[in-house]
């Protein structure tokens, strides 16, 4: 029988990026608590259509807040604000505006927030955690 390292391959970066989702669930949980502390209602979590995702749905007062969640272990890819590039922002106001349109919501004013995250991800756990609300974080500029 020849030895191959595929199939160890394959289950490694499956596992790979199960870690990687279990660590962004635990981030979502921490921007849920952050955001909750700061009077947000949590409208819906893991919105998704074929246009894109939007983390959190929440309302803030009179607006609805589309929230995206960024975690970092550490900066030395970036902060966790560098990840939401225009490409990014482009996918949520896309997806945001099928939202009001589905739910019927054109009336109410929208908001563009994001959550981020520092912190370490020990034995499935978020440590040392620094969160960050940047409310109007981006716009719709159309």
């Amino acid at each position: 029988m020849k030895f191959t390292e595929k199939p160890l391959l394959k289950n490694l970066l499956k596992n790979e990026k199960l870690a990687a989702v279990s660590i962004g669930n635990l981030g979502e949980e921490a921007a849920v608590k952050a955001i909750k502390k700061q009077g947000y209602k949590v409208v819906e979590r893991n919105y998704r259509t074929k246009m894109g995702e939007i983390d959190i749905i929440a309302k803030d007062g009179e607006y609805t807040c589309f929230i995206e969640v960024r975690l970092r272990k550490n900066n030395n890819f970036g902060s966790p604000a560098d990840t939401i590039d225009e490409r990014k922002q482009q996918k949520i106001i896309r997806t945001a505006k099928y939202y009001a349109v589905t739910k019927k919501i054109y009336d109410t004013p929208m908001r563009f927030d994001a959550v981020l995250i520092n912190a370490d991800a020990k034995g499935g756990k978020l440590t040392d955690i620094k969160t960050e609300i940047i409310k109007n974080a981006f716009f719709d500029h159309s």
